[in-house]
């Protein structure tokens, strides 16, 4: 369990967290937006090789069903010519007409055969004309990823040391701090796009929001007996000299 330690020592613990932590948010916005172009470019990337794989799946379909028509198509000429030769030696009208309408059914079977072969080639170059549209933005994609991977992976190697330490310095900056003032902390932060949640008084105003601080309430602060908030925005408000060294330490070392 943690040792516990003043209100004045968390008031303080807390602003430098801040400082710490509003170092760490410097190197977010070095980074920019690039890591979350780099996971969109990803999940783009992946999508599309998905299209791809199914647009060619479905070529692979559609030649095969041209293969199968065709296939149909021949038999139908070998049935055609096989029942021609039969007409030559019907021996009767019934025979005849029996022959007639297998010979038309099988021209209707490679008509059918030619539509379905025509409309599968539309089909075909529809497919392929998209396929080459997927691949060009697909290797489109991935060069755009590889230069923003480039980009990131320069900033990360020149502030990974710099953010790890200063990660560690925010965890060590926690220790002896009440939870519910971490929850605070992290509330108040998450609740303003400057994630400001300790904030000095700064010409008697308050450092987030900078609405007037009363003087006796600027007087309750510098005393560092109880957490006060801005009535306004609700930041946690210490004073500007929190993080000066105390005088008498220093004068204790000195003797």
């Amino acid at each position: 369990m943690a040792q516990e330690i003043t209100v004045a020592e968390q008031l303080k613990q807390l602003y430098e967290l801040q400082l710490i932590d509003a170092k760490i948010d410097e190197i977010e916005i070095l980074k920019g937006e690039l890591p979350i172009e780099v996971s969109d470019l990803e999940d783009d990337i992946a999508g599309l090789e998905i299209r791809i794989g199914k647009l060619r799946n479905t070529i692979k379909d559609l030649q095969a069903n041209i293969a199968k028509q065709q296939a149909n198509m021949k038999e139908a000429e070998s049935l055609i010519e096989r029942y021609k030769q039969q007409l030559d030696n019907v021996k009767n009208n019934r025979e005849f007409e029996a022959l007639t309408k297998e010979l038309e059914l099988q021209q209707l079977d490679i008509q059918l055969a030619e539509k379905k072969i025509r409309q599968a080639n539309a089909d075909i170059q529809s497919k392929e004309e998209a396929l080459a549209a997927t691949e060009e933005k697909f290797e489109k994609k991935k060069n755009d990823l590889e230069v923003k991977k480039v980009e990131l992976q320069d900033i990360i190697s020149k502030t990974e040391s710099e953010e790890n330490a200063l990660r560690q310095k925010s965890a060590a900056a926690k220790e002896g701090i009440e939870e519910r003032l971490i929850k605070a902390y992290e509330r108040i932060r998450s609740s303003y796009r400057n994630n400001l949640a300790v904030v000095t008084i700064q010409r008697d105003a308050c450092g987030g929001c900078f609405n007037k601080i009363p003087p006796q309430l600027q007087l309750e602060i510098s005393m560092r007996k109880k957490v006060i908030a801005c009535e306004y925005c609700g930041r946690i408000l210490v004073d500007d000299n929190i993080l000066q060294p105390n005088k008498e330490a220093i004068a204790a070392e000195s003797d």
